[in-house]
């Protein structure tokens, strides 16, 4: 069964060995996210090794995507490695402290008493415990415990609403994009991002540090900072797509406002004509059990049908005791969600005008294929920007992308609704095109007399030059 919603899922000690890595790919895996904020640099260039590896025993390309640790903003160690808060207690975060206790803890940003005033609100561990900030003295934050619990090492802060002002890019983080780049990954996130700015100072290390290998990675922008919401269509414009980071970004704006946040930065997305993933906690449960929750079913589902590129998995394929079961189940998901979806392709059109002819190329064969029931749409690209393009609108007809560069190809697994293929051509027209029909029969997706719409730029070879829409059957005279 064709699936249009792609999935992302991190790897980490429950899935790191070749075999695992084979069996979620033929499971469904179609992006590998390295998360940065653990392991090695030597544990990254393994797996990624492993990844590329199983990719080419499962037949097809499996994007990497590295996701950037970001600012630390977090509580310090503890001599005990954890205390007890209690609600109605007084609290101090200290900066200057090394080992905290049960009066106090350390911090890893040790600019956050700049940042806040009395009467701030404090969430720590992903707002199970709420300090309330009564006053700042010198390195210290003296607090009142509002919500009290467990409080381990190195926990998370944030601050109700948003505001802190703890850059984008670390050190490590810039030196973890020059890692990226040695191992070769197609997609850089950047972690709490607040502007456009953050974003093309990120693109411009990235493209540096890929010179040498001749990659120019696609970036996203992890929304999960209060602020980020106001800028984010010069965000949207600054990068290649957008995660919707739901752990951090709830934190800030409160639990209530993501779904509909959600359903605004995908919209916005799409519009853009950029990617979006949504990430944190879809099949949470399935870290321990063998099947999700009701409600994490609707979830992804939604997700879904809210027009998401990908669904992502975290800790669930990570660490997780049933990472090949849960990219199954989400992939079945993501099928059956997609059996309900209304095209409004013509809806999508009205008002609507192309300045650019490779663009008008791709919405004519959107539009061609959908009215003429078309089985297939078949994309000869170089960059992927035409099947980016189709994959903005929602069509029952899959997109299938031709290109002879292995770049493209990874880069087009995260793009609704597109199969991408490699295509061995040369800058004869019409081989091309044959060649490319006879992919896409011999991969099962199309048959003899079934109506096929081509795409294609003539001359050969140049990104951005598709200029040629063609409507064939299978098995008759070319």
């Amino acid at each position: 069964m064709h699936r249009a919603t792609k999935i992302v899922a991190t790897i980490g000690p429950a899935s790191s060995t070749p075999e695992i890595l084979l069996q979620m790919i033929q499971a469904g895996l179609d992006v590998v996210r390295l998360n940065f904020s653990h392991g090695t640099a030597d544990d990254h260039r393994q797996r990624a090794e492993f990844v590329r590896e199983a990719a080419r025993q499962a037949g097809r390309e499996v994007a990497i995507m590295a996701d950037l640790q970001g600012p630390k903003i977090r509580v310090g160690k503890f001599e005990n490695g954890k205390i007890m808060l209690v609600a109605g207690e007084p609290f101090i975060l200290d900066a200057g402290c090394e080992l905290g206790n049960e009066e106090r803890a350390g911090l890893d940003y040790k600019d956050l008493p700049r940042d806040l005033k009395p009467g701030d609100v404090l969430l720590l561990n992903d707002g199970l415990i709420v300090l309330n900030v009564q006053r700042v003295i010198g390195s210290e934050i003296h607090t009142v415990v509002k919500i009290g619990g467990e409080l381990s090492n190195n926990k998370g802060i944030n601050r109700q609403g948003g505001g802190l002002s703890a850059p984008a890019l670390t050190a490590k983080d810039m030196e973890d994009i020059r890692t990226a780049m040695s191992l070769g990954v197609d997609f850089i996130a950047v972690s709490f991002p607040k502007n456009a700015t953050d974003m093309e100072m990120a693109r411009q290390l990235a493209n540096i540090a890929g010179a040498p290998y001749g990659i120019k990675p696609k970036m996203i922008a992890k929304i999960e900072r209060a602020e980020a919401i106001p800028a984010l269509q010069g965000i949207l414009d600054a990068s290649d797509g957008i995660m919707v980071a739901r752990g951090d970004l709830a934190v800030e704006v409160g639990n209530a406002a993501v779904p509909a946040l959600q359903k605004r930065m995908i919209r916005m997305a799409r519009e853009s004509n950029k990617f979006v993933i949504t990430a944190t906690q879809m099949m949470e449960s399935m870290i321990h059990a063998p099947v999700p929750t009701r409600a994490e079913v609707s979830d992804v589902a939604n997700a879904v049908l809210d027009g998401t590129d990908a669904v992502m998995l975290s800790a669930e394929s990570a660490a997780g005791k049933y990472p090949v079961q849960t990219i199954e189940t989400m992939a079945a998901i993501c099928v059956e969600a997609e059996k309900s979806e209304q095209s409004e392709l013509d809806k999508d059109f009205l008002d609507r005008t192309f300045t650019r002819i490779d663009q008008s190329i791709a919405m004519g064969a959107l539009f061609t294929a959908y009215h003429l029931g078309a089985k297939a749409i078949v994309a000869l690209t170089e960059s992927g920007s035409t099947a980016l393009w189709m994959s903005r609108h929602w069509t029952h007809v899959p997109i299938f992308a031709l290109t002879p560069r292995v770049g493209s190809e990874r880069a087009m697994a995260l793009y609704r609704n597109v199969t991408s293929l490699h295509l061995d051509t040369n800058t004869d027209r019409d081989t091309a095109l044959q060649q490319a029909l006879e992919t896409v029969v011999r991969k099962g997706y199309a048959s003899r007399g079934d109506m096929v719409v081509l795409t294609v730029g003539e001359p050969m070879g140049q990104a951005g030059g598709t200029n040629t829409l063609k409507i064939v059957r299978v098995g008759e005279p070319y």
